[in-house]
């Protein structure tokens, strides 16, 4: 499964003004309770960690357990006084890391 992130921003950002960021990540999810087809229980894979930061300085961080549904959906609210990059990171099990940058324009 090829992993996609889905950000969504509001169009207008007034400086200053707290405005929704709604984020999620397509990952096939596994809590490692299930079995294959041999038999053999599939290792476990889900998505642990959610960082979202603002030139590089942390806005959410958010740790996952093993009740999170998979494609896990986030939103959140913050506020932004200058215009910067915001970046966005899924960290999970068997070495998975998603990575997604935006741009942050202020009007």
């Amino acid at each position: 499964m090829a992993t996609r992130a889905v950000i969504t921003l509001p169009p207008a950002i007034k400086a200053g003004e707290p405005f929704e960021v709604r984020a999620t990540v397509a990952h096939a999810m596994e809590t490692g309770y299930r079995t294959g087809d041999d038999g053999a229980r599939l290792p476990r894979d889900l998505v642990r960690r959610f960082e979202c930061r603002l030139d590089g300085e942390l806005v959410v961080g958010v740790d996952l357990f093993a009740a999170v549904s998979a494609n896990p959906y986030l939103a959140f609210w913050m506020q932004a006084t200058k215009a910067g990059e915001l970046s966005f990171v899924w960290r999970g099990d068997q070495g998975f890391e998603h990575r997604e940058v935006r741009p942050l324009t202020l009007a």
